[in-house]
């Protein structure tokens, strides 16, 4: 019976490995045990960096309406809670752009919750 020696199948299958580790550091981009390795582990903390960008953007997004508030004389906690009471249906992000882009804008959401706070 002749041998069979799976050369082109394994090479191409290796191939794909170092492929997709195109431009990591030394052998983890040439050496395909090191390659595999390090792109299934990239790949793993792919998958939880685009569950952080989630968090880090909120926690951005908190910041920049909390600094905005403060000189109206309000704090992040009592103008979220205002914005739900006015029934105003701007999320967090919309309301951070606000605050940096159109500050006139911003300043009349601020009074509407100040308004509705005070009654």
């Amino acid at each position: 019976m002749a041998r069979v020696k799976y050369g082109k199948t394994t090479r191409a299958r290796r191939k794909r490995w170092i492929k997709r580790a195109k431009g990591y550091y030394g052998t983890k981009s040439t050496n395909f045990k090191k390659a595999r390795e390090q792109v299934i582990r990239s790949m793993a903390y792919a998958f939880v960096g685009r569950k952080q960008k989630k968090r880090d953007f909120r926690k951005l997004w908190i910041m920049r309406i909390n600094a905005a508030v403060r000189p109206y004389g309000l704090n992040y906690s009592q103008f979220m809670n205002g914005i739900k009471l006015t029934g105003l249906d701007l999320n967090r992000k919309m309301l951070s752009e606000l605050a940096i882009n159109q500050p006139q804008e911003f300043a009349k959401v601020v009074e509407a919750v100040k308004k509705t706070l005070s009654k």
